[in-house]
């Protein structure tokens, strides 16, 4: 260092957005989950979800279902104690929040999507004002992310790659073709369906899922849960 030269100690620190917790079902429930909503879906006295959702799913369709079948216990289980983990983890980064949290399952229903349907952007409501949704896929067609996976470095959604058929994209706050000039990161996050994955998240953030070409069921499951609170005077954790 020349004897005018200044050293200058420096970090870049980086404003966190939105956490998305990802993680895997269990195959078994899975299993169980896809042999109860092959049966509902033969089931006359189903019941539609479609009025409070803006699925187009025009060949498909979206289906309210019960927590109270034994099938779907585990699945409830497994998701409830999740977001209960997704609240412990965002404390765990250093976010405050005013109390502890109850956390139990608002409502659950399933998307059965084919060749075309798809999902605009939308975020979900819940009865408490903390809310958390989660959404996993149970049946995934085979060339939803054959493109991506045969090369995830050069993921693309120009020139009619293919790479986002059926995917799922979040996005927060407003995204446009200048922010890069005016150092604005990419506040936008694709994720390829796989079976059993399943995603955790605040249920203000907004997303939305791409159409797919082809043939077979693009099947997905979802559930929102309110977070109510739990007053206390102890330092248990979260419920």
């Amino acid at each position: 260092m020349k004897d005018n030269e200044v050293q200058i100690n420096f970090r870049m620190g980086a404003l966190p957005s939105v956490y998305i917790l990802e993680t895997k079902i269990p195959d078994k429930i899975i299993n169980d989950v896809n042999d109860y909503m092959d049966e509902y879906k033969e089931n006359k006295n189903r019941q539609s979800h479609s009025n409070n959702l803006v699925g187009q799913t025009h060949k498909g369709e979206q289906l309210l279902l019960e927590h109270s079948d034994t099938r779907m216990l585990d699945y409830c289980n497994f998701v409830t104690m999740l977001s209960s983990e997704y609240i412990k983890q965002y404390i765990a980064t250093g976010n405050q929040i005013d109390c502890l949290k109850k956390v139990e399952i608002k409502e659950t229903w399933s998307v059965h999507s084919y060749d075309g349907d798809y999902n605009p952007m939308h975020d979900h409501v819940t009865d408490s004002i903390m809310g958390i949704s989660t959404t996993a896929w149970t049946k995934v067609p085979s060339q939803i992310g054959a493109k991506a996976h045969a090369n995830t470095d050069s993921f693309s959604l120009y020139n009619e790659s293919g790479h986002s058929d059926g995917c799922i994209t979040f996005q927060y706050g407003k995204v446009s073709a200048f922010d890069t000039k005016r150092l604005i990161p990419s506040q936008s996050y694709v994720v390829t369906p796989e079976v059993g994955k399943l995603l955790i998240f605040p249920s203000w953030l907004q997303h939305m899922v791409y159409p797919f070409k082809g043939e077979g069921e693009r099947r997905t499951i979802a559930s929102n849960l309110n977070c109510w609170d739990v007053q206390t005077t102890t330092s248990e954790e979260v419920q």
